[in-house]
């Protein structure tokens, strides 16, 4: 099982998210655990392009500091939807791992959460998603609680995912 870490970048990483505080402990929390565990952290971070001011270099592109990667762990770059896209390398990089789980926490739920775990799903992965580790802010079709609810109560359990509670989390990160 690896930890995969998505789009929790310094120019998205703050209180507009839906429950922002939960969030943040609970990432914090396995990726700590899975550094304690011996299990991989990986983190992918968006790249909307040169000159968005969110691309590499610039500042809004970087790793929220709390959630910040160690000293050689994967960092994977994208500039899709869905951090398993080929583009990314990443897919290929789990498969000649061996790796059957995985477990994704990040950001925007609606959109770069919710490909990834799709094409996870696709690609015949377990996808374990821990309750309050994804999150998006307001849209103008949904409010972020609405759209939280939505992927993590309705869309993604018995289809896409395994949406389980932190205790749960916490147990498979240990095994």
């Amino acid at each position: 099982m690896v930890l995969l870490v998505i789009d929790t970048q310094k120019g998205i990483t703050d209180d507009r998210l839906y429950e922002f505080d939960k969030l943040k402990a609970n990432i914090k929390e396995l990726i700590a655990l899975a550094r304690d565990n011996n299990k991989e952290v990986i983190f992918v971070q968006h790249d909307d392009g040169p000159g968005t001011g969110f691309s590499e270099g610039d500042e809004d592109y970087e790793i929220f500091d709390e959630f910040a990667p160690n000293d050689g762990e994967k960092i994977f770059a994208k500039s899709v939807n869905s951090a398993l896209h080929p583009s990314t390398g990443l897919l290929d990089y789990l498969k000649e791992k061996g790796v059957k789980t995985v477990m994704m926490v990040g950001i925007m739920t609606n959109f770069c959460i919710d490909a990834t775990i799709r094409t996870g799903f696709d690609n015949g992965f377990e996808v374990l998603v821990p309750e309050y580790t994804n999150s998006t802010s307001d849209n103008e079709f949904m409010d972020r609680a609405t759209c939280y609810r939505y992927y993590n109560e309705f869309m993604w359990p018995g289809r896409y995912a395994k949406c389980i509670t932190m205790e749960e989390a916490r147990n498979r990160i240990k095994s």
